[in-house]
Order: structure tokens, then sequence, then C-alpha cells
């Protein structure tokens, strides 16, 4: 059959609750696949890295493809554990809808609402899985209603179990043209966020099945409702209602078709306008690129642009060659490589080769670079911190690491691997686990043993004041720092979440290109490193005064000159420093409220709101990032492992340079 219509589908969970095997039973149940994979045996179709298999945790996104019908559905499966939000978040721009699974023994858990929460912010459709049910202690109704206080008020339960917690639990569909007593539940659940058919269900007459199935829809692609199906990925219960809501309630509305993720452009008549969401290497060295196209059409041989955002905001642009594509789930014609289809249209995926350059989030755009596709999501930077040395003291072994630790960024561009002066490389991180897999595919797939500094918050610096600095020479020498250059600078703050900005106030063309392209570069690299030891961020930079001497002047003059000025606004202007901050939630019994709160104070906690109070306590507050794993490791001793945690980035706070210092326990130089 011809396929007619594209949906990209997100697999997401925490950790073990089943998504990769869930993917799994999707595939072979569709006929994409003969045989089960096991996440035990490390043989799945989505965990093919090596560190993936040993450990049986997903890294990296992969796509897989299965068809029903006329649509075929591209299955990302994402990785579960937090440390890895980022790989999971820069995927969530390219989706159409996701599935979002729960296991039925351990219910909801933290990293499952900071998803949900993303989910929502995203704005993207979300249907819900209850897997293992046929595990002993698998939850029913109360699971239900921690679904309903902790994830999504408003669900639709379209499976009934029967024999749950048994090898025989059964998942059985329930139907709204022969369930009454369903039906009845399905209107009054949908009534809550829909007036039109609030008044329908009370004033009558009774909303049809047909009615109901489309406001499910509707409910369901705008959020305001959350289907929920139960079954069991190793026994194959409940997966063909999944497939039947993946396939009906996910599918996009015809009038989204200029907008947002869903945006396919059938008659292709628009520029492409594309997003790179994962990056492979394979092992002679050449990279494969997979893209969400979102409008027009791209082919083999064709050259495309691409852009980025550098660490310091700046915009970069090049352009290339696609030498190979590959639409993912279309066997094609070969015309265009190996298996490779004839042609990318939007709403595929599609891998291709030929850009030796590309990495995690650029975009593809005119050779302008205009880029008015839909906006990428803003990805939290890491927290973390570390510095990382090769053991082994031979020449060339530190360079040999950051080129491995380089190639590393190119999957995920978030660990901002940078050289330091003294050799080390340094690398930004989400948490340990983080670490413990940079090691592991450091030794396996570069055979480099690395050692890891203790990690430590990163903290960042902003100006408090508005302050100019300058440096003259003379018509026939250089100035007193010795450069045959003039510059001055001007630092004021600017608003938060802005970045560094660089202006103008000197005539242009005063200055060659060469040097005033110097001066910008220098003045983003120079912030990298404020007063106090961190990043600077959210100001103006304004050239105020330039000036050179014909043939003697030279870029290296301004490169050289610009940090001294820069530096001398800077402290006449003054910085304050701020640690990032999470916003939390913690749900713990009643008799340990006195433990937790005195454990949250000490570690510097801000309690905002304490509720509840009827069987469990919620605690609300923010907390410093650099204190999330420790509370993580105490709540079970003060909860009897009863506690749920759930936390994610909430700006920052200004604290003294001396605190961000010792916050960790390591000085900040």
């Amino acid at each position: 059959m011809q396929i007619t219509h594209t949906l990209n589908i997100g697999i997401l969970a925490h950790v073990d609750a089943g998504k990769t095997s869930l993917t799994e039973r999707l595939l072979f149940d569709t006929g994409a696949i003969d045989r089960l994979g096991s996440v035990d045996a490390g043989d799945t179709q989505t965990d093919t890295g090596a560190i993936e298999r040993q450990r049986g945790i997903t890294v990296r996104s992969a796509v897989v493809s299965f068809t029903v019908g006329s649509t075929q559905v591209n299955l990302i499966d994402t990785p579960g554990h937090a440390d890895f939000v980022a790989e999971v978040e820069r995927v969530l721009g390219v989706l159409d809808g996701a599935v979002l699974v729960l296991s039925a023994v351990e219910g909801v858990q933290a990293h499952t609402r900071v998803l949900m929460r993303t989910l929502r912010e995203m704005r993207l459709p979300v249907v819900l899985f209850v897997n293992k049910i046929d595990r002993r202690g698998a939850r029913g109704d109360d699971l239900l209603d921690d679904i309903r206080r902790k994830l999504a008020p408003h669900i639709v339960p379209m499976t009934a179990v029967r024999d749950l917690g048994t090898p025989l639990a059964r998942a059985l569909p329930q139907a709204l043209g022969t369930d009454p007593e369903f039906r009845t539940r399905v209107a009054e659940t949908l009534a809550e966020t829909d007036d039109a058919l609030l008044a329908r269900v009370v004033d009558g007459p009774f909303p049809s099945t047909d009615e109901l199935l489309t406001a499910l829809a509707d409910g369901t692609r705008t959020g305001r409702a959350h289907p929920v199906y139960c079954g069991s990925a190793r026994t194959g219960e409940g997966i063909g209602a999944l497939i039947d809501g993946m396939t009906g309630l996910l599918r996009p509305a015809p009038t989204d078709a200029a907008a947002g993720p869903a945006g396919a452009d059938p008659a292709g008549a628009a520029p492409p306008r594309g997003t790179v969401f994962a990056v492979e290497r394979g092992t002679s060295g050449k990279k494969t690129a997979y893209l969400r196209l979102f409008s027009g059409t791209l082919a083999a041989r064709q050259r495309v642009t691409l852009h980025r955002h550098g660490p310091d905001g700046t915009r970069l642009a090049y352009t290339g060659q696609i030498t190979a594509l590959h639409v993912v789930g279309r066997p094609g014609d070969g015309s265009n490589g190996p298996g490779g289809a004839r042609e990318l249209a939007a709403g595929d995926i599609g891998a291709f080769t030929g850009l030796a350059d590309v990495r995690v989030g650029d975009r593809l755009a005119d050779p302008a670079g205009r880029d008015d596709g839909p906006r990428p999501p803003h990805f939290r930077a890491p927290s973390l911190r570390t510095l990382v040395r090769p053991r082994d003291t031979a020449p060339g072994a530190a360079s040999r690491l950051h080129t491995a630790l380089q190639r590393l960024a190119e999957q995920d561009p978030l660990i901002h691997a940078c050289a330091e002066p003294d050799g080390a490389t340094s690398v930004l991180l989400y948490g340990e686990v983080q670490k413990e897999i940079l090691a592991a595919t450091l030794a396996h797939d570069y055979g480099i043993e690395a050692v890891f500094e203790p990690s430590r918050t990163v903290c960042l610096e902003r100006p408090t004041g508005v302050a100019e600095a300058h440096e003259e020479m003379g018509r026939r020498a250089p100035g007193p720092s010795g450069f045959w250059a003039t510059v001055g600078l001007r630092v004021e703050p600017a608003p938060r979440n802005a970045g560094v900005a660089f202006r103008y106030e000197t005539e242009l063309g005063a200055l060659p290109r060469a040097f005033h392209t110097a001066i910008e570069e220098t003045v983003h690299t120079a912030l990298r490193t404020g007063p106090h030891g961190w990043a600077v961020t959210d100001c103006t930079v304004t050239l105020t005064r330039s000036g050179f001497v014909g043939p003697v002047s030279t870029a290296s003059d301004f490169r050289g000159l610009t940090p001294v000025v820069l530096g001398r606004a800077l402290e006449r202007a003054g910085t304050r420093v701020y640690e990032p901050c999470h916003a939390f939630d913690v749900d713990i019994p009643l008799d340990a409220l006195p433990a937790v709160t005195s454990c949250l104070a000490a570690l510097g906690a801000d309690i905002g709101e304490t509720a509840g109070g009827a069987t469990s306590w919620l605690v609300k507050g923010v907390i410093p990032a650099g204190r999330v794993r420790s509370v993580e490791l105490r709540l079970p001793g003060l909860t009897r492992g009863e506690a749920l945690w759930w936390s994610r980035p909430r700006g920052d706070r200004p604290i003294s340079p001396a605190s961000a210092r010792t916050a960790d326990g390591t000085p900040a130089r």
C-alpha cells in the first residue's frame, strides 16, 4: 500500500519503565522485524552502541519505522536516564507526538514527571502507556489516581485490565460504541475542558460516538486530554490498542500542515527547512546525520546551507553537498545510495552523508542564512563542569583525548569540550552517570583511558553597572600596553537570557574588516572568564573607539589589546556571581516532614510551599543545582525510601564570589 502520511513519534520514559522493549514489540507486532530482541541480551533494534548493549540503557536516540495501512510511523527511542535529558529535549523538536511509558509497578517516577512537564512545555500531544501489567505488584485504579494527581488531571483510560499483576493479565480495549458506561465517563472527562461539550452532556442531546471520538482526538492533539493504554511489552498485551491510538489520536489535524513539527508541505514549494537531531560516525570516520524536514524537499547531490549558534552566541553557517540520502522507512530504488529513496519530503526523517562539519542541532536554511522554520527548543545548559586528562602521559595523549571529546561533542554539542591551557579538556555535564558513559565510550571507541576530576557547579557572572575603558596609541608609538592599536569598549547589563551582544559606535569602515573581526571574536572569547573566574553573560559590549597605523598594525594587536580593555571595563562596571538553581517538588511521608525540611534548609534550599497533610506532604522550593545530588542521596534514608523527588533547572540566584568558590568544595579557578 502506498504511504500517504508520516508520523514521527517519540517513546519516552523513566529509566527501566520498558520503553526500548515497547519499541521492539511495536516493530515485531507490525511486521517490521521477524524476531523480538531483548535489552538483557543486548540485541534490540535501537540500542546499537556497545556501551548501550553492555549497560542495558539508551544513551543516544535511534530511529526505526513501521507501517500501519497507509501510515508510516517513525519511532524515536530516547534515553530514559535524567543525565541525558538534553538528548530527549532535542528530539522533541522534531516530533509530531509522544508515547510516555510508565511501569505499572513503579508508577509515576521522578523523571516521568520531568518528561511530562517538558512535553507540556513543547505542546506535544501525548498518549500514556502503562507497561508491565503482568508483573507482581502491578497497580490499577490507584495508579490512575496517581497519574491524575501527578501527571495529567484529564486522562481517558482506553483499556480495562483483567488478572492484573499475574502472567495471565489481559488488556481489553474499551469501546465507545458499545459500552454506555464508558461513553459517559469519556464524555464527562472531556467536558471538563470543553464548554460546548459540557453543555451537551448537561442539557443534551448527549454527544454521539463519532462526536466523542472527534473530541478525544482534538483534546489529545491540544494537550487537554491524555488517553491511557495498559499492556505488557513482554507479552504483547494491549499493543494493538496502543497502535490504534498512536496512529489515530497523534495524527496532526489537517489545519496543522503549515505550523509546528507536524508541518508537512505536500507541494514541496517552500524552501527546505529542517533540524539535525542526531549524528553518527562510522568506523571509517564518515558522519551520518539524521534530519527532520519540516518544509520543501531534499535530494542527494543537492547543495544545502546549515547554520548553528556557537557557545558564545555567534551564528555560524556553512554550505556543502549531500552525497547520499536515505529516507527512513522507505526502501526506494537505490538511486541515492544503498537503500536510498529518491527524495526526502516534508514530514520525513532522512539520514544523509557528505557534510563533514555537521553537528547535532544544526538547522537547514537558505544560502542567505534565513531560517523561518519551526523554532528549535531551548536546551538548558549543563550545570556541572569537569576536567578530563588522559591516564597515559606520553606525548600526544592529551591531543588524542581532546580530539575524541570533540568528536563526541558533535553528537552532544552541550558538553562544550574545550581545551584548557594546562593540556586538560573541560567538559560540561548533567550528572555523574553521563561522566561514566563518556569514560566508557572513550575507552571502548577510542582506546583512551581518561581521568575525570570531581565535577563542580558552573556559575556565571553578570555586569551590575555600566563602565568604559580605552587604550590609546600614539601616531609614532604603540600604546602603553605595547600594541599598535586603539580600542575603547563600554560594558552594560542586558536583559536576562539575552546572552552577549556586540555593537559598534565607531564609524563603519574606520577599521579594516579583519580588525573589526578580531575585536568582536576576542570579546566573545574573553567573556568566557570574568573577574571572578566565571563566564560573563547577559551583557552588551560596545566598541566606542578604534584606531590603527597603516601597515604597522595587525589583527594580533587588536586580539592582544581587546581583553586588556574589556577586563578593565568589567572591573569598573562590577559583576555579580550567580549559581544555577533547580525548582523542586518532593512528596514525602507525613512523619518525615521535619527531617526533610531541615535537610533541605541545610543544603541551601529556599522552601516556598508545603501542602497536603492528609496522606503525605508536598514540599516545593528552589535549591542550588550543585546540591541536588546530595538531596537525592539523603532522601531515601530520611523517608524509608518513600520520597518522590522531582527537580528541573529554574534560573539562577546571586551568591558571593567566596560561596561560588566553596559551594562544591573546589576553588573557582
